[in-house]
């Protein structure tokens, strides 16, 4: 919603202010520009990434429209998962939980919270960490490096898709220029023409400049920015059920652990404690009745 919304406002406000100028509309239709920026830009991010992040970067559409990866709810249900989770485990033993990771689409733990399920990272994050727990991992610090080191390497994926975005805008200036040089090229070829051929001349190979900076920090840089704070919140989940393991593994009870990991919430997204405490009392002792 919000991504049209600035499409609209920022190449609305382009035109509008263009014609204000008694500009022609007609004169900025030069599609061998777009051919020239668009495709030159295109081959240059094919050049520069790999397959991978360009399925990524066409993948950022519904993402730019989607908004945020998880919602407050998405978060109470990831600390509801952790309550139930650690103190079943207090309660009945470390290896009380290997049934549910190892059945995760029967497991109760899990159905509760199917925000784990948007996205196979985080379910595979939460449950081989839970396994680890379960084969004796214990070392707190030891335990923090390891995860530690799996959330950078998804750091790194979730910022391709914005890497692909950012690298394009950053070209679609100078690829302008290219065009318009082009244009130039071509304008020379017909130096000895009247100055009313030679002006249309030149504005449409001034176009092509236009065309890059406008679609470079108009479009595609806005848009690479937004995929990175889109990857940003992604981490930012499992960052929050990382301080859940941390916590637990430090000795605390599973109401102080859910407390360590509300505290790590974004704040536009964080429930208060009381939104919190009721949330888990009424929905915990579904899994521990």
């Amino acid at each position: 919603m919000f991504y049209i919304l600035g499409i609209v406002i920022v190449f609305g406000s382009v035109v509008l202010g263009y014609t204000m100028h008694h500009g022609d509309l007609r004169v900025l239709y030069q599609p061998n520009e777009f051919v020239i920026i668009l495709g030159a830009g295109l081959g240059s991010v094919i050049i520069g990434f790999p397959l991978s992040s360009l399925k990524k970067a066409l993948a950022g559409f519904k993402q730019i429209m989607k908004g945020k990866p998880y919602v407050k709810k998405d978060y109470m249900e990831l600390l509801l998962f952790s309550f139930n989770t650690f103190k079943l485990m207090k309660i009945k033993g470390m290896l009380e939980i290997e049934s549910h990771i190892e059945n995760i689409s029967e497991s109760e733990l899990f159905k509760l919270a199917p925000a784990l399920k948007k996205e196979q990272f985080v379910q595979d994050f939460v449950a081989d960490n839970l396994r680890l727990m379960t084969m004796g991992m214990d070392n707190a610090h030891q335990f923090e490096d390891v995860m530690d080191k799996e959330i950078e390497l998804y750091k790194s994926s979730s910022a391709s898709a914005g890497d692909v975005y950012s690298n394009l805008g950053d070209s679609l200036p100078a690829l302008g220029i290219v065009a318009a040089v082009l244009g130039v090229i071509i304008t020379m070829r017909s130096i000895m023409e009247p100055p009313d051929v030679l002006g249309s001349l030149i504005g449409a190979a001034l176009v092509g400049t236009f065309l890059g900076v406008l679609t470079a920090y108009g479009l595609f840089g806005p848009m690479g920015h937004f995929l990175h704070k889109y990857g940003d919140y992604k981490v930012k989940f499992v960052d929050c059920a990382k301080a859940g393991f941390i916590a637990y593994l430090n000795g605390n009870p599973p109401i102080i652990v859910v407390e360590f990991m509300r505290k790590n919430i974004p704040e536009d997204l964080r429930p208060s404690f009381e939104e919190l405490d009721t949330y888990i009392n009424e929905n915990s002792m579904k899994i521990m009745g």
